[in-house]
């Protein structure tokens, strides 16, 4: 993890890293997401499939090796080593997808602490490097345009010693003007958008009538924060060096 690095994570609460996958990897993982959503539930394997409100598509980084190569990118992998203490658990990796069929909405803005308590995750520096809990890590397989929607985050609030009022922000579920202090993180494809759960995030509404957005959602913790909920089906599937991970 570089010292700028560290220093926009602390700041900030989350790192937007450019052309963080390479444009072959990027067509690899990007043709092996359709092939997961196009599938039909018949021809999927046990524990794979989409989420009730169509827009998660479970295990979506062990589909495929090309998805699978995801968890280990070499940008993000010094930053999510330091950030679990040298000892990652990889907990979950689901697939997302907006689409423009009308399967989106808003999703409230949420944390750690808003979900589980305040002592549910931790953030600390301690002789200058940073550890945190929870990391969640997002590769884009599609540009996301200004205006389109997608990620919402509050910067900072990761180290907000104050429970967040819950009439601020348009009582936390924003759909359109974003309040002030509010950021919309707009990648392009080949990105990855990597956060701490103490920060304060959500998902405006998907606006594009003819453009998805595709993007996992690997869940890192350090080990000791318990065990890994991927089926051992899905295990089976995963490389040596993957399997290890989780």
């Amino acid at each position: 993890m570089t010292d700028e690095q560290r220093y926009l994570f602390d700041l900030y609460g989350f790192l937007h890293l450019e052309n963080a996958i390479t444009p072959k990897d990027l067509e690899a993982a990007s043709e092996a997401a359709d092939r997961y959503i196009d599938s039909s539930p018949e021809e999927l394997p046990p524990h794979f499939g989409q989420s009730e409100n169509l827009k998660g598509f479970a295990h979506g980084f062990a589909f495929d090796r090309a998805l699978e190569r995801l968890t280990f990118l070499p940008p993000i992998w010094p930053i999510v080593l330091e950030l679990t203490n040298g000892k990652p658990l990889l907990a979950s990796g689901t697939m997302m997808m907006d689409a423009p069929d009308g399967h989106t909405g808003a999703s409230p803005l949420h944390c750690a602490r808003d979900d589980f308590g305040f002592e549910s995750v931790r953030y600390e520096v301690r002789n200058g490097r940073i550890y945190c809990d929870d990391v969640v890590v997002f590769p884009y397989l599609d540009d996301v345009r200004p205006g389109d929607g997608g990620l919402l985050v509050l910067p900072g609030s990761h180290k907000s010693q104050f429970d967040r009022p819950r009439h601020l922000f348009k009582d936390g579920l924003i759909e359109d003007n974003l309040p002030l202090g509010v950021l919309n993180i707009t990648p392009t494809a080949g990105d990855v958008v990597i956060i701490s759960e103490a920060l304060t995030h959500g998902v405006l509404p998907w606006r594009p009538a003819n453009r998805r957005r595709r993007v996992l959602t690997l869940r890192y913790r350090p080990q000791h924060r318990g065990i890994s909920h991927i089926p051992d089906e899905v295990k089976e599937r995963l490389a040596p060096e993957t399997r290890e991970l989780t």
